[in-house]
């Protein structure tokens, strides 16, 4: 199955979605025109369908084989590797002076977006590598970003990030890995981390580790962490990879999906200790982390939308050649697109993939806008719209991409379960993104407990002001084609501004009866804010201000208000009633 880069879906769902028009139109995105971005994204979808999406099924058959300490990455890897690094992708949104191109996130995002679909393994290990070198960039000292953050930011070297251990899980807090602090002010690293992506491979001649471990005098839990850079090999005086670290692969982990991306156990000081060098202040490495984390947290959502697209492609494309039955006006057996059952999978599939991308792009042009915006006050609205809206993308995105790969294999049919059809794989892949980077129960109590609050609730009651504020322009259209879309979309935002109203008096009184309903409320916003955006892309279509055909446009907002979003005022009951039986649970004291 080969892949197609939906360049003029994306494009939609900047624009008239995520608002990019407004910010260029503001400056948040620097000189850059629409025709500049149309460019990039049209190479960068050319390079992801003819170079990328043919490996995808060759790393998952292929693995990562460890042998002697080594691990192999599968075959035409590393060529593709180099190639996309040496055209400039890694560094697109990096900072200039250090070899980047200062490009907005939010292109970067699409991007993401199409090396995710052509390879999910693939894409998974360079936006690490990104978020390792925004961490280098903001936190780390000037002695660091000259030794490395040139390297990551080419792609010549690559970055992990190194939270989780055995006993810790989802607890940061609970972390054992240990810093000694030695003579010439560098740390001696010890310990084991797991689940470490992109921990050893044979891409890169050097592998940047971002490890979190504890002093020996840090004070407990979460404010005695500190943030290290682990280099594999350290580094000669002229710059280059010399003595190897005391840090190894011990294992890597045998996958449900992702199989072409290593996922390793790590372990640090047989030898005495592994040389790391501080990033940031010691005991704030959290803060520091947290830098990679909440762009990683955006990627991971991008990586929903990447394995649901791939999915619809490809059912799509299925549905169209299977002939089986018969179906109204059709001599013969019908393809089995002609069955309306088929149809509404379809639709489902397509609805859910432009919502979860309108999140996510929404996401990152608030972003951009905190980076760039024109004054103070607009920047700090910007990085409470990205705060708010990041667990939506991360949560709501990833679920889709389990949801909708799911529903390609039904499209299938028995087909779908067999391994050779491809649809399989989809599913295998899409199922980690709900738990790493912080598991999707961990981004709705993050909504709900720490996101709710800012500004005292007014972030999240500017926000729902706006998705009325779609609303009121689907009504002054009056066009019957929308359907229900009008009153559906009013429903599912009253749901989600009641429970918002609820939660914000559980947040301070009764802590546990507003999380009991934390996640079905994300999924109230993410419906909610996924309908109001395909409304507006519909519009924008309506006016003309779109290449896509607008009753096409019409149809999926249509579909996904009648369908989808009737969902969200059930989910808000459950938020409000539900939780008196979570309480009273047996499990609650098993």
């Amino acid at each position: 199955m080969t892949y197609r880069a939906p360049v003029e879906d994306i494009i939609s769902s900047l624009r008239h979605a995520a608002g990019l028009d407004q910010a260029l139109a503001d400056g948040a995105c620097g000189d850059l025109a629409l025709d500049d971005i149309a460019a990039i994204l049209a190479e960068a979808g050319r390079f992801a369908g003819d170079v990328i999406a043919p490996l995808n099924r060759i790393g998952d058959q292929h693995g990562t084989p460890l042998k002697d300490g080594a691990i192999t990455m599968p075959p035409g890897w590393k060529e593709a590797y180099r190639d996309w690094a040496a055209a400039g992708w890694n560094g697109l949104a990096a900072p200039a002076e250090w070899g980047g191109q200062g490009l907005p996130q939010a292109l970067n995002a699409a991007c993401i977006e199409m090396w995710n679909s052509a390879s999910m393994a693939f894409g998974l290990g360079p936006f690490l590598t990104m978020g390792a070198y925004d961490a280098l960039a903001i936190h780390g000292s000037d002695a660091l970003k000259q030794a490395y953050l040139a390297k990551l930011i080419s792609g010549e070297w690559m970055g992990t990030m190194q939270l989780t251990e055995p006993q810790a899980g989802s607890d940061v807090g609970a972390l054992r890995t240990r810093a000694e602090r030695a003579a010439d002010g560098s740390y001696r690293i010890t310990g084991q981390k797991i689940f470490i992506t992109y921990g050893e491979h044979d891409l890169t001649d050097n592998i940047i580790h971002f490890v979190l471990a504890r002093l020996t005098d840090a004070p407990p839990g979460n404010r005695g962490i500190s943030l290290f850079l682990v280099p594999k090999f350290l580094l000669n005086a002229d710059g280059t990879p010399g003595k190897r670290n005391d840090v190894h692969v011990h294992s890597i982990e045998h996958k449900l999906g992702i199989h072409a991306s290593p996922t390793c156990t790590m372990v640090y000081g047989d030898e005495g200790g592994a040389t790391g060098f501080l990033v940031g202040e010691e005991n704030r490495g959290l803060a520091c982390m947290f830098t990679m984390m909440n762009q990683a947290r955006l990627a991971v959502g991008l990586q929903g939308v990447a394995i649901a697209e791939r999915a619809t492609q490809q059912a799509l494309a299925y549905a169209k050649d299977r002939k089986q039955g018969r179906a109204a006006g059709i001599e013969g057996s019908a393809p089995i697109v002609a069955h309306p059952d088929v149809r509404r999978m379809l639709l489902t599939m397509r609805s859910m993939t432009q919502a979860a991308r309108d999140v996510c792009y929404a996401t990152a042009v608030a972003a951009d806008r905190a980076d760039n915006g024109k004054d103070e006050t607009a920047r700090n609205a910007a990085h409470e719209r990205a705060s708010l809206l990041t667990p939506v993308a991360k949560a709501f995105s990833t679920d889709i991409g389990i949801e909708v790969a799911s529903l390609g294999i039904q499209v299938h049919g028995g087909m779908g379960f067999i391994e050779e059809t491809g649809a399989a794989q989809h599913l295998r892949d899409a199922r980690i993104a709900a738990i790493y980077e912080g598991t999707n129960g961990i981004q709705a109590i993050d909504l709900v407990m720490r996101k709710l609050p800012l500004s005292g609730g007014a972030a999240v009651d500017s926000y729902i002001g706006e998705l009325r504020g779609t609303i009121a322009k689907l009504r002054e259209t009056n066009d019957p084609a929308f359907g229900a879309t009008a009153q559906r979309l009013t429903e599912a935002v009253d749901a989600l501004a009641e429970a918002t109203a609820w939660l914000k008096g559980k947040i301070g009184t009764a802590p546990d009866d507003a999380l009991a309903g934390a996640t079905p409320y994300l999924r109230v916003f993410g419906l909610a804010a996924g309908g109001c955006y395909l409304a507006a892309e519909a519009l924008a279509a309506k006016r003309g201000d779109d290449g896509k055909n607008a009753a096409d446009r019409i149809t999926l907002a249509r579909f996904f208000a009648e369908n989808h979003a009737v969902q969200a005022a059930g989910l808000a009951r459950s938020v409000t009633e539900g939780f008196e039986a979570v309480a009273a649970s047996p499990e609650r004291a098993a």
